[in-house]
């Protein structure tokens, strides 16, 4: 492999430190944080531990975020004034659904590399918790009537509401429903595990050993990238809290479809949680890294996008490493470790599928012969979403954290990160780790 990779034009960029809240399990009852707490925490305990990087010395702040409160409009700079930057640094937030932690990331690379920045903030947070609750149409057209009736017509528009006025709309529900296509996610899920032949037992196999590794990776303090957080009551959070150690097969085999009723095999037990949590991370240009002394987890080399059909969006990360080894003359044996975001256990298995199915690899890529088989010792070694949630504003910047810290723990070099995106994209990024 050649020496250097990536964009050959432009600065190198450099993942200089990175953290990650706990992922907390989706509250409706008083949740302890908004997405621009989480995302405050993590960029106070990032920036404390990098005493070297002043605030006054970013350039700017970028935020991937989905559904942000009202309060939080812009967050990325409601956060960057909550964390003390200051009026005088910019921010901005970007919404690439789920990989919009993945795009902050692209964002701060793309201005880093062409010299308009040399050091940023960038990271993604979501409070699943907090998505709306919405009034329906017929609700919304009662109050534009009573909000223009006077005296007694205010008093005859209040005897014209009926029981179907107050059914709430689910903005979560609403949100995780692609409308160009009229299917939820998980249905998604299931169009592409009966394409590849994904089996139930297949799926609640891998969502078992998703638990058990995080599990083991708490246990073996592989997750140092989590930083605590505390409400403002006073109680600390540390650790990932949707993680079931007792997770087993009996178990999950009783659960029930959720979304192709009755023959379907998406369960709550093979798809992600919904949760809460923020992963932020510094990024450098080289100048900048050694003119501080930094030593930095990772080089970030490319990051690649591609869409798919929407009806398929689970197959976006085969699509985007497609195009991520192609433009860097890579092949799978090179990469060390890969991270696949856990959207659905039958999602990641059917992408490991078509990554090594001919008519696949034909149809897409016009390839003769397929990829070689993603390892899967080497996939996601310390489990993935089924296991720790998937806060979709957070999870595309959160994998890339993870891999980087993984590279270093297991002395790789390589590696890629990639995720479903609703609608039908698919992002992967390619990192090399950096030699201390």
């Amino acid at each position: 492999m050649a020496k250097k990779r990536g964009d050959v034009n432009g600065k190198e960029v450099y993942l200089v430190d990175a953290v990650r809240t706990p992922f907390l399990k989706s509250t409706s009852e008083n949740p302890p944080f908004s997405a621009s707490d989480l995302a405050v925490q993590a960029g106070r305990s990032l920036l404390l531990r990098n005493p070297s990087l002043p605030k006054a010395d970013f350039d700017e702040v970028i935020l991937g975020c989905v559904t942000p409160t009202p309060e939080e409009v812009n967050i990325a700079r409601v956060v960057s004034i909550r964390i003390g930057f200051g009026k005088k640094i910019p921010a901005f937030t970007v919404q690439r659904n789920c990989a919009s932690g993945m795009q902050a990331l692209d964002s701060a690379r793309i201005n880093i590399s062409s010299g308009r920045s040399r050091l940023v903030l960038a990271g993604g947070a979501e409070a699943m918790s907090l998505a709306p609750v919405l009034v329906n149409s017929r609700m919304t057209t009662w109050l534009g009537r009573f909000a223009k009736a006077k005296g007694l017509h205010k008093i005859s528009q209040i005897f014209k509401l009926r029981p179907g006025h107050f059914t709430p709309v689910i903005g979560l529900l609403k949100g995780l429903t692609d409308h160009t296509v009229g299917l939820n996610m998980g249905h998604t899920a299931e169009i592409i595990a009966h394409r590849f032949n994904i089996l139930r037992d297949e799926m609640d196999t891998f969502a078992m050993e998703s638990h058990q590794k995080v599990a083991n990776a708490h246990d073996e303090g592989h997750l140092r990238e989590i930083v605590p957080v505390i409400d403002d009551k006073g109680n600390a959070y540390t650790a990932d809290n949707g993680v079931r150690r007792d997770s087993n097969l009996k178990a999950l085999a009783k659960l029930k479809p959720v979304f192709d009723k009755p023959f379907g095999s998406v369960t709550a037990g093979n798809s992600a949680q919904i949760t809460d949590g923020s992963a932020m991370a510094i990024l450098a240009d080289e100048e900048l890294v050694k003119e501080r002394g930094l030593k930095p987890l990772a080089r970030l080399i490319d990051i690649r996008w591609a869409g798919v059909e929407p009806s398929q969006m689970g197959l976006g990360p085969v699509n985007a490493i497609y195009s991520l080894l192609m433009s860097n003359k890579l092949k799978t044996s090179d990469i060390d470790y890969w991270e696949i975001n856990e959207a659905f256990a039958g999602q990641v298995l059917a992408v490991l599928k078509a990554f090594t199915d001919p008519d696949y690899v034909k149809e897409e890529f016009a390839l003769k012969k397929p990829f070689d088989p993603i390892p899967p010792d080497r996939l996601n070694v310390d489990g993935g979403a089924v296991a720790l949630g998937h806060p979709v504003g957070a999870s595309g910047a959160r994998i890339v954290i993870k891999l980087a810290n993984t590279l270093r723990d297991r002395c790789g070099r390589y590696g890629v990160a990639s995720l479903c995106i609703g609608g039908g994209q698919g992002g992967a990024v390619l990192i090399e780790k950096v030699e201390e």
